[in-house]
């Protein structure tokens, strides 16, 4: 694991940790099976010594015999048993210290959310370990394999269904991010598309455009709450727009939003207007338009969602669905603040961020 230099000793300093790959022993459970976290009185039962001496041991202390320290680690790795985050050095004693889990550190989004995370957790003296899953379900779960032993709570993005979380975190409480508090038996921070999509569509449809397709980062078989809003306010609008005025973007980049637009041109030819899953998406669909000879906005309007910096950089700047990202942080550390302190999270309208259009060139 890479650290950001040593733990400070200030009491309101933030410590950031970014994990990544961790080696770790073959298990004998089931990956998804039910696991229950190790604890220092199970490594002291199996080894028939005390808690003390099991401390001494993990931590290599001295004043321990050599047979019995050797004993002590032995049990400890037939129970997977991993040190806490106390005895590893990561953190000051009584520090809470929350993990987030985020999809793509490349992405331009997801720094923007860490950093109202890291931000509201600074203010509450906690630290914040960071992971990166790569959008992977593999990495999803050594995530919260690793984090299960070393935060008191976790924040993040997660592909994995509820019950797989569960199992993983073995109680660990749980934050996640972009699934509406409707979506998920957790506490979560969501997003809503609904109200953005109303404002972005009515804009479209002000100024004329009837033939609007979108370019989609969710699975084809997975509709998520962006398609879905899209779908239901070109519908009030009675448009003739069906799902096969969408197309699929895997890629989350730029790239992904040239080869998507591509695609939808040649699909929908008559299309005049395009709204992009997100920024770098819509970003992309104006390069591939201007390649294939359409002018933006005069042939076709472009509008992205998320509201990145980049947006005001490119020509045309692109008309977006403004999102306040470190907004999406701060609820996430409150949420956990509430389940620390035995509270009903944050829910309705106080869980939900709420995107807002921002109209520049591209539409």
């Amino acid at each position: 694991m890479l650290t950001q230099g040593p733990v400070p000793q200030q009491p309101d300093t933030v410590h950031s940790v970014w994990a990544d790959n961790q080696q770790r022993e073959p298990r004998t459970d089931q990956p998804d099976g039910p696991r229950r976290r190790a604890t220092i009185h199970d490594v002291a039962r199996l080894a028939g010594v005390s808690r003390q001496t099991v401390s001494r041991a993990v931590n290599d202390k001295g004043e321990i015999d050599p047979a019995t320290k050797e004993r002590v680690l032995e049990a400890a790795r037939l129970l997977d048993y991993r040190p806490s985050r106390f005895a590893r050095g990561l953190v000051r004693k009584g520090a809470v210290t929350a993990g987030l889990v985020i999809p793509d550190l490349m992405n331009p989004f997801f720094p923007e959310v860490a950093a109202g995370v890291l931000e509201a957790a600074e203010q509450r003296g906690w630290q914040v370990v960071v992971w990166d899953s790569r959008t992977d379900d593999t990495r999803e779960r050594e995530a919260l394999d690793m984090l299960s032993h070393q935060a008191d709570a976790v924040v993040g993005y997660f592909k994995n269904e509820d019950d797989v979380l569960a199992r993983r975190l073995g109680g660990v409480p749980l934050v996640l991010l972009e699934r509406g508090p409707q979506q998920t038996r957790f506490a979560a921070v969501g997003i809503d598309a609904a109200a953005g999509l109303e404002q972005g569509i009515a804009h479209l449809v002000r100024a004329g455009h009837r033939r609007i397709g979108m370019l989609d980062g969710d699975r084809i078989d997975a509709p998520g709450p962006r398609r879905e809003a899209f779908l239901a306010e070109v519908r009030r609008h009675g448009l003739s727009v069906d799902e096969s005025w969408v197309v699929m973007c895997p890629e989350h980049s730029v790239a992904g939003g040239e080869a998507g637009m591509e695609r939808l041109l040649d699909s929908r030819p008559e299309i005049t207007a395009v709204f992009g899953f997100n920024d770098l998406i819509a970003i992309g669909a104006m390069r591939a338009a201007r390649r294939a000879g359409r002018r933006v906005p005069d042939d076709l309007a472009v509008m992205g969602f998320d509201g990145l910096s980049l947006g005001e950089l490119v020509e045309p700047a692109l008309t977006t669905l403004h999102l306040d990202k470190r907004q999406l942080g701060r609820l996430a550390v409150e949420q956990v603040a509430r389940l620390r302190a035995g509270e009903e999270p944050l829910s309705g309208a106080d869980a939900w961020v709420r995107p807002e259009l921002v109209v520049r060139a591209s539409a």
